[in-house]
């Protein structure tokens, strides 16, 4: 697999096969490693069961295993959360219910050797841009405040 192109992408399943989950209640996500030819599994991370209660707290493991993703597509996802995973430069994908899994690795394979749409262009430039650690401070150095 190709570095550049390759992509790690989570489904929010129950049964490996379709995705049939909500991101913030799903048992489990599947993480693909993904590039315009091939695709593997590179590790399944179960979670208890959760009820949806509005508890943003239980999230944290969520946001732990997509650690690395580019995206997340799941059945639904709440609007707190969709700004959580973007501010972490995670993109999630709502998708009809119980889409495969397979098919969906394909459409992003056919996008990844045609020309990837704007979030996919974005996700990848973002991924080869070293992260500036220190963005901030010269905001912070000439006394900036909220």
């Amino acid at each position: 697999m190709d570095d550049k192109t390759t992509v790690q992408v989570a489904f929010a399943t129950g049964d490996m096969r379709h995705v049939d989950q909500h991101f913030g209640a799903a048992v489990s996500f599947a993480v693909y490693a993904i590039d315009p030819d091939s695709s593997h599994l590179v590790e399944v991370t179960q979670f208890d069961r959760m009820v949806m209660d509005g508890n943003e707290d239980k999230l944290a493991a969520k946001f732990t295993a997509l650690d690395g993703c580019i995206a997340i597509y799941c059945q639904a996802v709440g609007s707190s959360a969709v700004n959580q995973l973007r501010a972490r430069g995670i993109q999630p994908i709502k998708v009809t219910p119980d889409a495969r899994v397979s098919d969906l690795i394909e459409t992003l394979q056919e996008e990844l050797r045609a020309g990837p749409s704007s979030w996919l262009a974005r996700a990848l430039e973002a991924r080869q841009r070293p992260r500036d650690e220190q963005r901030f401070d010269a905001m912070e150095s000439e006394g900036w405040s909220e």
